[in-house]
């Protein structure tokens, strides 16, 4: 067994309670479509006028980022990962790739280019993080995808230009 999916066993039975996976089922719902990033990224597009266009930016890359994770995934094509009947994933997925993890290149793509707009929003790399962790965790994602696709994320973060 190779240590992609050995990490992948421990993260899927290590440190596991009905409140917890259904704590990341939520998060792992709500990085769907990069639902949470857009949301976020229009409210601070509301509250912080002065940055509205950055903002905005950053509420369209989570759905981009997710486009060009497919278009790699169809290149790829690794299929989710598969322990067993007695280890089944914990979550639904809207395709059966897994390489890179769609959670991972958006939450990051989009905490990356927050932070460019303003420090502060470093804040968003926890939540990014969550969501990443949540995926093996629920056993939809091996660690390498969401390794990947957090690398690929932060790459997409700092190349977006901010401003039209």
């Amino acid at each position: 067994m190779n240590a992609d999916l050995r990490l992948l066993r421990v993260m899927r039975t290590r440190a596991h309670t009905p409140a917890l996976e259904e704590a990341m089922r939520v998060l792992g719902k709500a990085g769907n479509n990069s639902a949470i990033w857009v949301t976020a990224n229009v409210v601070l597009a509301i509250v912080d006028p002065g940055n509205r266009e950055s903002w905005l930016i950053c509420a369209v890359l989570g759905p981009l980022a997710i486009g060009l994770n497919y278009v790699i995934k169809a290149i790829v094509k690794r299929p989710r990962p598969d322990l067993g009947p007695e280890l089944p994933p914990l979550g639904g997925a809207p395709s059966s790739l897994s390489f890179p993890s769609a959670h991972a290149t958006s939450s990051f793509a989009v905490a990356t280019a927050m932070t460019r707009v303003d420090s502060v929003a470093a804040i968003a790399f926890a939540l990014a993080l969550a969501l990443t962790l949540g995926r093996p965790y629920l056993g939809m994602h091996y660690p390498s995808d969401i390794l990947v696709g957090a690398l690929l994320g932060i790459a997409l973060g700092l190349l977006v230009p901010l401003s039209i």
